[in-house]
This record gives C-alpha cells, sequence and structure tokens, in this order.
C-alpha cells in the first residue's frame, strides 16, 4: 500500500483529533491518556499542540491521515538534550507497509536539529512496537514497573533510548 509522510499542522485537527481518539480507544493499554479525557480536550486545545510539538502523518493513498507519531522537546533546565517520541499509533490497514517506520524517521530526523538523544516508552507486552522500535535504533536501557494502570490492571513499560549523536559519544571516551 502506498503512503505519504508529512508534518501535521493547524490545518489537520479534525482528522489528528480522530485518530488519536481511536489509537485510544482500541488500544488503552498504550497510552498515559484515557479517551474519555482525550475527547474532552477543545480543538483549540489541540491546535496549540500541534504548534507546540512537532507531530509527523502517514497518509493512505486516498489522503486519509492513518498514522501519528509526535515529537517533544524536554526543556527542563538541564535536559534541553532530549527529546521524546509520544502517541505513535498506525492504523491497520499501514501496519507493515514501512509506514510506521517512516513516520519514526521523519521526526528523528526533525528531532536531530533539536537534541541528541531521543527516548521513548513502550509496554513490555508490545512486542511488535518494541521490534519496530529497535528497527528504528531504539536499545531498551531499563522498565518502568507498573508505569500505567489501565483498567485494573498494572502496565510495565520499556524504556527506550537512540543516541542521535553516536559518533560523538565514542570520541567521548578516549
Amino acid at each position: 500500500m502506498s503512503f505519504s509522510i508529512r508534518q501535521l499542522t493547524a490545518d489537520d485537527v479534525e482528522a489528528y483529533r480522530a485518530i488519536r481518539l481511536e489509537a485510544l480507544t482500541v488500544s488503552p493499554e498504550s497510552y498515559g491518556t484515557s479517551a474519555e479525557s482525550f475527547s474532552r480536550r477543545t480543538v483549540e486545545s489541540l491546535r496549540t499542540q500541534l504548534a507546540q510539538m512537532a507531530f509527523f502523518g502517514a497518509f493512505n493513498a486516498a489522503g486519509e491521515l492513518s498514522g501519528i507519531v509526535a515529537y517533544a522537546r524536554d526543556d527542563g533546565e538541564r535536559e534541553t538534550h532530549r527529546g521524546w517520541l509520544l502517541q505513535v499509533y498506525t492504523r491497520p490497514e499501514l501496519r507493515g507497509s514501512g509506514a510506521s517506520l517512516a513516520m519514526i524517521e521523519a521526526a528523528v530526523a526533525h528531532a536531530r536539529t533539536e537534541v541528541i538523544q531521543l527516548h521513548l516508552m513502550v509496554g513490555t507486552h508490545n512486542a511488535p512496537a518494541i521490534r519496530l522500535y529497535q528497527k528504528a535504533g531504539f536499545a531498551i536501557y531499563g522498565t518502568d514497573p507498573r508505569c500505567l494502570q489501565v483498567n485494573g490492571r498494572y502496565i510495565d513499560e520499556h524504556m527506550m533510548v537512540r543516541f542521535l549523536d553516536e559518533g560523538a559519544r565514542k570520541d567521548d571516551d578516549k
């Protein structure tokens, strides 16, 4: 299946809202936000979020938003070298097509202009997502036990990182 990747803008707010709500509904154990909580957000607050963070979308051949990934930079005084990949979701029709990896790589390319490492968290139960992130160059560096509680069930999450300055890190060891 063919797809295209591009950064989302304020004009994509309704499509973003729909796919994010879908992700939270069909995979509640994968996210720290509930569908109920997200559904109460105003369109204006979502436009603000789209402007403050970098969102990338996979669009199917019909031009419909079928996948999302968000990138955010840490803003703590001593953490501005780090960024996060968040809200990763791909609709079933694009899974296995390379769209998820392409979205991640678009976010990584953007992040390279701001940070030297990217972090993400993924449920330990989500083997397909872990494989995807490993394929994208992320490595597990720890596990956060009982990170989320969803519908009375605790979810452990792996913490993963991808260093964007790998050559520089090797030189630091000299």
